[in-house]
This record gives C-alpha cells, structure tokens and sequence, in this order.
C-alpha cells in the first residue's frame, strides 16, 4: 500500500511528464489523463488515461474517484475542477485561481486591486473596440493586445508599434491592452505554497525570448542582479502568493523596466518552463516543491547548487513531421549538460521539443555550454 493519496495530473505535456518523474522517487502513483496516447507523461504516469481534460464528462469520469488533483496547463473545464472541489477532493491550485488566471483580464484587475505593481491596462471585448479607441486617441501606440483566454507559448500575443499596424495585426475576441514597457530584463521568481501558508522562494532566473515565436529560449540563474533588486523581485512575486492564497507553485513573471521600477507581467499556476533547471540545479526541483505542497508535506530546500543556464529545444522553422534529435551524441560530449527530451511524435515550427540544462562554476561558463549545446541539437522532421 502506497503511503500517499491517489493523486491526478489534468494534462500528460512535458510538465506532466516530469511531474510524473518526481513522483517515482516516492512511489507516489500518479494518474494522468490527455487526450494523445502518445503523450509525453504516458509512459511515466502509474495509470494513463485517454480523454480532454477541456472536457467536463472526463474531467469527472477520471478524477472523481482520486483524492487530490493538479493542473500542467490551465486551459481546463473548471466548471469539472469546482464540482470536484465541492464533492471533497483536494483541487490544487485552487479551481477559483485557475479561473482568475487563464483570463488575463481577470488577472490584470486582481493586481490592479490588490495594490500590485503591474503595466496601465485597458479590458476590450471586440477588435472593433480597439479599433475605435485607438482613432479616438484613448488608445496609442505602442502598445501589446493579448487575447483574454486561450493564449500560450507566445499565441494570443500582438505587440502594435505604430498605429498602421493596428487593423492589420490586432487579434480578434475579447483582449486587453497594455502600456508596451520599457524592458531592461525579463525575470521570473517561481514560489511554492502549501496548505499551511508556509512558503519558499526559488533563486531569480533572468529569461530572453524567441524573437519570432514570442517564447522563452533561453534562461539563466542567478539572474545578473544587484541584491537590492533581486529582494524586491522576490517580495513583488511571494506578495502576490500571499494575496491569491494559493497552493502549489506560482511562476511569477516580471519586468524590471529601465527606470529601475519591477512590474508583474503576469504568472502561471503550475510548475513553469522558467524553472525547468531546478532539476539539476538545485537542492529541490520545483516538480518535487509542487508535489510537497499540492501533498500537504514540508517543502523543500530551495536553493540554488550550481549557476545554471537552459535553452529550450524548438521545433524547427518551417519544418513538420516525425520528430528526429540530430547532435545528440555530441550534446553529451560537453561537460555539464543535461538533455531532456520530451517525445513529442510530431515536431512543429516553433513547438517545444525538449530543453538543455547546463551547470558550471559561473552563469557564464553555464551559459557557454548551453549555448553550445543549443548550436548542435537540432530538432527536424524526418
């Protein structure tokens, strides 16, 4: 008999994948349902099960027998997640924070009425209105339009710089828009919270984007920080964890603009992309914090062992079909480097494919290798 309660993961990606690895450790049994056989967390979950979890008759096919469930993406039938948090089983984050969080407006109006630093925003319903708030000067370029729901890895995202740009590439539905920042880093502070409120802080990492597909390509902890900036970074982001109550993890997103000012651009209920080198890195991966929390169970040592630098894997430009890894052998040449893969069938423009940790005395040495290793793993179709 297993020590721990039967526990769900509502998406089988990559997050759940590894979510499933921390999990083995303990022999913690981890259920799983996506609606892809072939789904990376398939193989690694101690009960797969094939179904949507946007679906609400197999949200509650799959979980209402478990005890306690967990997200790896939020856009869920939460109307599935509240029946199951009524009938008695432990839904973490809570489904009233999914809610709040997949609506990017919702999510704006929360800091804006918490007190939490965050850029000037406007709440749309059509690109109609935007259109017609923009010739009425109540709206100027530039500025960024994101799609209230549904948006991810960089989709639901237009940045406008002048306004001939603005019927052309503002995006359709419901949106707000945002003060374009003047951006001197992009920072992310991942924070972990249980049941009890007890609460630990993960080291900065400091993230640079993928030009084209507005997504994180490359990460580096510690970020490049004086100490004084880094606590606020920290304080904005356990801030807004106190203020959402939340438990599990939160992946707290910010801007620390030229003018020295630290914004949050928004965040993310669930282990995160930004924290992927948490793995190797440090003294406890944020998969393992989130189980410790979501379980009920002391958290973990935060800390950070080594300076560390990751690269995701992306799908090649203009290329689709059978996934293949080619440098692979070579990646393994170099010092430090920790590969993971994420077996996705189907490689894509863009898609995340896999990342690459690396580990060195310094952020510098660890962002060499990582770059390396970023310049001969490639990932095309066959």
């Amino acid at each position: 008999m297993s020590p721990f309660p039967k526990l769900g993961i509502l998406g089988g990606g990559q997050l759940g994948k590894m979510l499933c690895q921390a999990a083995a450790p303990w022999h913690l049994p981890t259920y799983v349902l996506d609606s892809s056989e072939e789904a990376p967390a398939a193989p690694y979950a101690t009960v797969f099960q094939q179904g949507s979890f946007r679906d609400y008759d197999d949200v509650m096919a799959f979980a209402r027998s478990l005890d306690v469930v967990t997200i790896e993406i939020e856009h869920i039938d939460t109307r599935a997640l509240h029946e199951l948090e009524q009938s008695g089983v432990k839904v973490y984050p809570q489904p009233h924070l999914v809610d709040l969080i997949k609506d990017k407006g919702l999510q704006k109006q929360f800091y804006a009425d918490h007190g939490i630093a965050t850029t000037d925003f406007q709440l749309f319903d059509t690109k109609e209105e935007v259109i017609r708030a923009v010739n009425a000067g109540a709206v100027k370029p530039p500025f960024v339009q994101k799609s209230r729901t549904g948006g991810y890895d960089g989709q639901g995202v237009s940045i406008i710089h002048y306004r001939e740009e603005v019927e052309d590439q503002l995006l359709e539905g419901a949106c707000l828009i945002e003060t374009l920042a003047d951006i001197d880093k992009e920072l992310a502070v991942i924070v972990a919270r249980s049941p009890s409120g007890e609460v630990k802080v993960f080291t900065t990492v400091e993230m640079e984007f993928h030009p084209t597909a507005n997504l994180v390509e490359f990460l580096v902890c510690p970020a490049a920080l004086d100490g004084d900036t880094d606590g606020r970074a920290t304080k904005l982001a356990v801030e807004v964890v106190q203020q959402m109550e939340i438990v599990g993890l939160l992946a707290v997103e910010l801007f620390l603009t030229k003018d020295g000012d630290m914004l949050v651009n928004e965040v993310a209920p669930r282990p995160h992309n930004s924290g992927h080198h948490t793995i190797e890195a440090c003294a406890t991966s944020q998969y393992e914090q989130h189980l410790r929390a979501i379980l009920g169970l002391p958290l973990g040592d935060p800390s950070l062992l080594r300076p560390a630098a990751m690269v995701n894997l992306l799908g090649a430009e203009d290329d689709s079909g059978p996934t293949q890894y080619e440098g692979l052998s070579e990646v393994l040449a170099i010092p430090e480097v920790h590969p993971h893969l994420y077996g996705k069938g189907e490689t894509r423009p863009f898609r995340k494919m896999g990342h690459v940790t690396a580990l060195g005395d310094t952020v510098q040495i660890a962002r060499a290798r990582a770059a390396a290793a970023r310049d001969v793993l490639r990932v095309v179709a066959k």
